[in-house]
């Protein structure tokens, strides 16, 4: 897993890229905070080598809290910048701050 930052030197925006490897994984998507914890809202392109790959537009100095769906099962990043209990969902949720 993987998240790289790219901030806009026009705007107050980081371009955020999500990576995680899901070989065998059929449908990936990213949800959270920014798209209102959608699952058809950021769904991640399988690339050749088996990672599913995406890129976000966030506001910068802002924090976000988000998971990866993999085939139904949700799944926190290793590389998040932290981590924070979510009583909603009884589970905590990987942060990313940009």
């Amino acid at each position: 897993m993987a998240i790289k930052k790219q901030y806009l030197k026009s705007k107050p925006v980081c371009k955020v890229t999500f990576t995680i490897e899901a070989e065998e994984a059929k449908k990936v998507s990213i949800v959270g905070s920014f798209n209102e914890w959608n699952e058809k809202a950021t769904p991640l392109k399988k690339l050749k080598n088996g990672t599913f790959k995406g890129t976000v537009d966030l506001d910068a100095e802002n924090s976000y809290e988000f998971k990866y769906i993999v085939d139904g099962d949700y799944v926190n990043d290793s590389a998040a910048d932290s981590y924070v209990w979510s009583d909603y969902a009884s589970a905590e949720n990987s942060v990313v701050s940009v």
